[in-house]
């Protein structure tokens, strides 16, 4: 037994340090202060994580962004680490936060903070640096010229708030287009409309989905051909529901998703997926492909998509060869009502995270808001179909200047690019955001869910009634754990958690070897006593 003791001490002391960063994490730290001044004399190390899409245009923003700022702060360093998923960023921010070593600053989105808040004191409120009159926007002691007090678009501002609070700072903004193959519909004896209607597309979809007797296509002769396929099917579901003044959820969590709007939706997606007219990305891949191809008739993607759609399209992951000729057109998604339109809001956000030196907090804010500033957001926002965040920026001669320019090449003004970019600028009023709560990125993810599973089903024959439905709706809930959203349930106020991180499951694993091994200790002990008596 003398051998036993120092091998449980020793992993008592393992697991007691294992338990110091988990436990830091669920402590969370002290609240967010506003330092007095901050000391240009210290410095310090920040990480900035962020988001890309292999694009070595955006590379070259944030680094350049990097030089530019470290030049006016030399006591600040930053290191990027980028990311082509907003799910992996996700993914590490959630197992960072058990082991306090979460970033300093990150792209993000308001679903995934919703998560990050439910630790205590993890993200850094930003009302009070906004509002300094030293740090804050126009604050005095600024080294640059940010965007001032009301220089942020505040419906983008407002996409930052939880709870009442800003957790973010907007970056980036884009919606949904449907990018249009206009000579192949006028080919078929329609007339582009200014906004498409879901039923419009649906009929013209279903046309295009004709065969010629020798098993082509009638509308492009080809062998392939998906006349309308969709990107992010969560969306499609989202925007659908805002059209018909459904429900989809709460701002407290409440799930409203699984109702007879969503199966209406569930119906036309299934009804045309049947006639070979729809598909979407996951099921078929990348829509902008096919319709470079001339294998598709509406494509529907982000606006911040753009460079990739289109017979010019200076990215796609098609050959050369296989590009077809084909005027291009930008339209806003699919409507309900063409008088009404409702669009998404979406794209990037940036949250700073909070530390025990509020100096290193306050360092974190000076890099976050000095990405507002007009050189970063124009040249971003040039990349690809985003819109700058800020009226400053928006009002820039420079960028009123790159809009004009539209079509004199397929480069930095490719036509569709900044067709795209318009679409938005002209209907921001009409865009609208989805509650964000502890959970709601699961929602999403479920939204999205129910019409891929639907189109699987149909591809694969199998009978989708009401009894389908039914049965979908239950799967699509026990997978993303829905029924513990609104009430009762893994986390405080009932939100979805998620999986515990990596770090966590293995110290709960460790805690329980412990006990076990203790257990085994005073049995042996026992049995021991028992035999020398």
């Amino acid at each position: 037994m003398k051998r036993i003791r120092p091998f449980l001490a020793g992993l008592l002391a393992a697991v007691s340090v294992l338990t110091l960063p988990a436990c830091h994490g669920s402590r969370g730290l002290p609240a967010f202060e506003v330092p007095e001044a901050f000391d240009e004399t210290k410095p310090y190390e920040l990480t900035f994580w962020a988001k890309n899409d292999t694009n070595k245009t955006q590379t070259a923003v944030y680094t350049d962004a990097i030089a530019a700022f470290e030049k006016l702060y030399p006591n600040i360093h930053v290191n990027i680490r980028l990311y082509t998923d907003y799910g992996r960023i996700y993914n590490d921010v959630i197992t960072n936060i058990a082991t306090a070593t979460t970033p300093n600053v990150c792209i993000t989105y308001p679903d995934h903070i919703a998560t990050y808040i439910t630790g205590q004191n993890i993200v850094a409120p930003l009302d009070d640096l906004f509002a300094d009159p030293r740090y804050g926007f126009g604050g005095s002691a600024l080294k640059y010229d940010g965007p001032g007090e009301d220089g942020v678009i505040g419906k983008f501002l407002d996409e930052c708030a939880i709870g009442g609070v800003h957790y973010a700072v907007p970056f980036m903004r884009s919606t949904e287009a449907c990018y249009v193959n206009v000579t192949m519909l006028e080919s078929m004896g329609y007339t582009l409309p200014d906004v498409l209607t879901w039923d419009f597309v649906w009929e013209v979809s279903d046309k295009a989905a004709e065969k010629n007797a020798e098993g082509t296509y009638s509308v492009n002769g080809q062998k392939t051909m998906i006349p309308f396929i969709y990107k992010s099917t969560d969306n499609m579901m989202i925007q659908q529901l805002a059209q018909r003044g459904a429900g989809y959820s709460t701002p407290d969590g409440d799930v409203l998703l699984f109702s007879g709007d969503a199966e209406a939706v569930l119906r036309d997606a299934a009804a045309h997926t049947a006639t070979g007219a729809f598909s979407t990305f996951k099921i078929s891949s990348y829509p902008g492909n096919f319709l470079n191809a001339g294998q598709c008739l509406f494509a529907v993607d982000s606006t911040a998509g753009a460079t990739w759609m289109g017979s010019h399209a200076p990215n796609s992951d098609i050959a050369p060869d296989k590009f077809v000729e084909f005027e291009c057109a930008v339209r806003p998604v699919p409507q309900i009502d063409p008088d009404n339109p409702a669009m998404i809001s979406q794209g990037p956000s940036v949250c700073v995270f909070n530390k025990a030196d509020p100096g290193e907090v306050l360092a974190s804010w000076l890099f976050a808001q000095f990405l507002l500033t007009n050189a970063v957001q124009l040249q971003y926002a040039e990349t690809e179909g985003y819109i700058p965040v800020t009226a400053k920026a928006q009002n820039d001669p420079a960028y009123l200047d790159y809009l004009s320019r539209a079509g004199e090449d397929d480069g930095d003004h490719y036509a569709v690019k900044i067709e795209a970019t318009e679409l938005l600028l002209d209907n921001i009023g009409r865009t609208f955001v989805t509650p964000v709560f502890n959970g709601s990125a699961s929602l999403r993810d479920a939204a999205g869910q129910l019409i891929e599973n639907t189109v699987k089903s149909v591809r694969r024959k199998e009978t989708v009634d009401d009894a389908y439905f039914t049965r979908l709706y239950d799967d699509v809930r026990s997978l993303y754990r829905l029924d513990q959203l609104g009430g009762g349930g893994a986390g405080p106020g009932g939100e979805d958690l998620g999986p515990l991180p990596k770090t966590s499951v293995a110290l709960l694993c460790g805690i329980g070897a412990v006990w076990v091994l203790m257990g085994a200790y005073l049995l042996a002990g026992f049995i021991r006593k028992k035999r020398t008596r």
